[in-house]
């Protein structure tokens, strides 16, 4: 059976929406408003037939990069939050027989039949080749709300050689974000959401000159000036720490956003989140304590290991970290009920003190670099393992 995008429509759709003319090398580019509604009739792109199939471009330049299901979830989520935006502009190729652009009223008009053509020539759902944005387009199918218009930069007549060196130039020369970076971003919001959280923790711990993370979380994913040892992101340490207070961090966000009250933990998920209601009822504070006295506990009871610079130890690295933090959950509710602040002295006695491993054992050779340390680690710490 012919797919349905590609059937011809009967009769003439057109469409009409406010546009710029700005001329660059390539020649002339659009840059124009379209309702959401519109821009999902008029695109095309595979996830529209099969979501794992590589689009033509990716075809022409010899890479594949299949949309991908679990960014479009996100997305889809995403679009319906208060302050969802696409501020960047989603770019589309039209061939040049299906688009007008009106100089005088600075509208562009682009329809499903040629100007000489009585009947239409195209399915109205192959006008416009997705070059850069078809996760976002995808992610619109799920919008909920009334008016989302979107950015789109259109090109207009480009053939297939010059969509590919765009797509090119667009996918494969940007920057990828560092991670540390936009969580850093988030501590600029006026509201309060589980990432601002825990950036204000990780920044707390950092410059607590007598605390035990002090001076040894990378802000912005690059070394900061001036120090010798920073072993561990930012984004690892929000990452880590997140989970205990939200289990879905964005809609906790939107929530706030929208100034509805966040819903407590109770029962199972208050073990599963032991900072969720500590968190919802913005003792912050006390979360960085719980924190800070943990790894205090830590350092207290392997000081040597902990202060370790030198390669092929592992306790104060990232994977030492991620362990530790995965440990958390169990150390603390064996000295607390949720909500408690444990001392560091606490921590160590019922927790610490008692494991048999020595500081010289933190190798990464009893705890391979990577996920396979980490969990082993985590294994040994909840004797679950032995590590002799």
């Amino acid at each position: 059976m012919q797919n349905e995008l590609e059937l011809v429509d009967p009769d003439p759709i057109n469409y009409e929406f406010s546009c710029i003319r700005a001329s660059q090398p390539i020649g002339d580019i659009f840059i124009a408003s379209i309702p959401y509604k519109t821009l999902i009739r008029i695109s095309y792109f595979d996830v529209r037939r099969v979501l794992q199939e590589e689009r033509d471009v990716e075809r022409y330049l010899g890479i594949q990069r299949p949309l991908e299901d679990k960014r479009v979830r996100s997305l889809s989520e995403y679009v319906n939050y208060k302050d969802a935006s696409f501020p960047t502009s989603i770019i589309l190729a039209i061939e040049e027989e299906y688009a007008v652009f009106h100089d005088k009223t600075n509208t562009m008009t682009v329809s499903n039949k040629r100007a000489e053509d009585e009947s239409p020539s195209i399915a109205i759902g192959r006008l416009a080749r997705v070059l850069d944005g078809q996760h976002r387009i995808a992610g619109l199918n799920a919008f909920k709300g009334a008016t989302f218009d979107v950015p789109v930069t259109i090109f207009v007549g480009a053939d297939i050689s010059d969509q590919a060196h765009i797509f090119a130039t667009v996918n494969l020369e940007q920057t990828k974000v560092q991670k540390s970076l936009v969580y850093d971003l988030f501590s600029l919001a006026r509201t309060r959401s589980p990432q601002k959280t825990c950036h204000n923790i990780a920044v707390a711990l950092d410059r607590d000159k007598k605390g035990p993370l002090h001076s040894r979380i990378k802000r912005l994913g690059f070394a900061t000036e001036g120090r010798v040892f920073e072993p561990i992101t930012q984004a690892t340490f929000v990452e880590a720490l997140m989970p205990y207070l939200s289990s879905s961090a964005k809609k906790d966000r939107d929530d706030l956003l929208r100034g509805k009250p966040l819903e407590k933990a109770v029962d199972s998920d208050l073990y599963r989140m032991p900072l969720r209601n500590l968190f919802v009822a913005e003792k912050d504070l006390e979360i960085t304590e719980i924190v800070s006295n943990y790894f205090d506990a830590v350092r207290k009871k392997w000081p040597v290991a902990w202060d370790e610079h030198g390669r092929g130890m592992m306790l104060n690295r990232t994977n030492g970290f991620r362990a530790l933090m995965r440990f958390f959950r169990n150390a603390y509710l064996d000295v607390a009920v949720p909500g408690e602040v444990p001392s560091a002295q606490k921590f160590y006695d019922r927790v610490f003190r008692p494991l048999d491993i020595k500081d010289e054992e933190f190798t990464t050779e009893n705890f391979v670099p990577g996920t396979g340390g980490e969990a082993r680690l985590y294994r040994v710490l909840r004797k679950e393992e032995e590590l002799r």
